[in-house]
């Protein structure tokens, strides 16, 4: 299997995303596929690319026909679809929930099997985590060539997360530390709110102190 690098993960995932999500401005100028790369929403982690960037990882997978150029007539605009899978190009097939699932992990990195239940409503459909555990088992079972992997549980979770290994073997190390990232991330923003929840009683509090002096006058 093709070892990619994080950025042409990236790219991939989102043109799967974008071809199922908003068809009807796929396939996507350079642009738009950056844009898509760094969206600050349904991505982690969030990135700052370039189009330099991204257009030296289409134009390594345009030569491995994993991305085609769709410019069309006298369009002076290129525009990118992928052939990840299900193509004359390669062996690579997949169902839509197989597909769903790829397009999370390499969007978000590891997930539980619960959270990725959540987060691909949009590009499918599953019944229950367990139809979710179903696929993932089925994307792991090939002893040559397994597509996710599942990590170690961490200490106080009830579910262990499954990383893809489309871009090599995953460090039990570095997923850890990716997940301890988010969730330091997740507390500053909590605290940094709960400031501001503070800042604003505080400030009405005086507005309501202001108010009843003005009418006792």
């Amino acid at each position: 299997m093709r070892i990619f690098s994080e950025t042409e993960i990236r790219v991939i995932g989102c043109l799967i995303e974008k071809e199922i999500t908003t068809p009807e401005q796929y396939p996507l100028t350079l642009n738009a596929l950056t844009t898509a790369c760094n969206q600050k929403s349904n991505r982690d982690p969030v990135t700052s690319l370039t189009d330099s960037d991204v257009l030296d990882s289409v134009n390594a997978l345009i030569q491995e026909r994993i991305i085609t150029d769709e410019t069309r007539g006298n369009s002076r605009v290129a525009k990118y679809q992928h052939r990840f899978c299900n193509t004359e190009f390669g062996s690579l097939k997949l169902s839509k929930q197989e597909l769903a699932i790829l397009c999370v992990l390499f969007l978000r990195g590891p997930q539980t099997p619960g959270e990725l239940r959540t987060r691909t409503q949009r590009l499918c459909e599953f019944d229950n985590v367990a139809q979710v555990e179903n696929v993932l088992n089925g994307l792991s079972a090939d002893e040559h060539n397994p597509k996710v992997i599942k990590l170690a549980k961490e200490p106080g979770k009830r579910e262990a997360r499954f990383a893809h290994l489309f871009s090599g073997e995953v460090s039990q190390a570095t997923a850890t530390y990716q997940q301890i990232s988010s969730d330091t991330d997740d507390n500053e923003r909590i605290v940094a709110l709960e400031s501001d929840v503070s800042d604003l009683k505080r400030e009405v509090e005086e507005l309501k102190k202001l108010i009843n002096n003005l009418l006792d006058k």
